[in-house]
């Protein structure tokens, strides 16, 4: 899906909730929180705020003028998302928007009442966001990024590159992609399929990583599929 595409339905489905129809009846500003994992500085973070400014314009909604956004950047720092949730509740939005899965997280433990739109979240339903994808249900809804069943694919992808490749790590930080057992499973299955020997490898440090890049390194026949800690 082209980003612009992704933005307009993110929009678009905070409009459905009752601050698009009570925009009709006043011009009184309503606020919009908007929570992100990623750095203001990010190049990605950048064109996404573009996009999500222009769709908001398009959609009738001025900044300055029936909107006020509120943002907080986390660049990736768990204790930044948590602290920036708090303040964002405190400042009492009319609806939320979340950039990843910790980021939803965290303004889901501070709210169950203020309506919240996540964007780049793999797993919404096993992260506990909604209970089903055709009924989310409660305050939260929003979109995913990926089908868990890609990860096949990413094998796949991976042998056509690599044919001789003959152990492949599945390399995710449990604290910052706790989603990535979504993935895991069908990664498992795919591998015993290709005849690839599937290495489930958690890191929560640089340390870490080093340790087991290393390790792989030495043995020869290796690959990694890398889950973003983002999503």
């Amino acid at each position: 899906m082209r980003r612009r595409e992704f933005i307009t339905l993110i929009v678009g489905a905070s409009a459905v909730w009752p601050l698009a129809a009570r925009a009709q009846q006043t011009e009184q500003k309503r606020r919009i929180g908007v929570l992100s994992s990623l750095a203001e500085t990010d190049l990605e973070a950048q064109a996404w705020d573009t996009a999500f400014r222009k769709q908001l314009i398009e959609l009738g909604w001025i900044e300055g003028r029936n909107i006020h956004l509120d943002y907080r950047w986390a660049a990736g720092e768990l204790e930044r998302l948590q602290e920036f949730a708090k303040e964002l509740i405190r400042l009492n939005p009319d609806v939320l928007v979340s950039i990843s899965t910790p980021a939803t997280a965290a303004l889901q433990a501070e709210t169950n009442v203020v309506p919240i739109v996540f964007a780049v979240v793999s797993d919404p339903v096993g992260s506990g966001f909604v209970a089903s994808l055709a009924k989310p249900g409660g305050h939260i809804t929003g979109f995913t990024t990926l089908e868990g069943s890609l990860s096949g694919k990413w094998l796949e992808l991976m042998r056509d590159v690599a044919p001789n490749v003959k152990r492949v790590g599945f390399l995710f930080n449990p604290s910052t992609a706790p989603f990535a057992r979504y993935y895991l499973g069908t990664f498992q299955s795919a591998a015993s399929a290709l005849g690839i020997e599937p290495i489930e490898t958690p890191v929560h440090s640089p340390t870490e990583l080093e340790a087991v890049m290393t390790k792989f390194g030495r043995e020869g026949g290796a690959g990694f599929i890398a889950i973003r800690t983002l999503p």
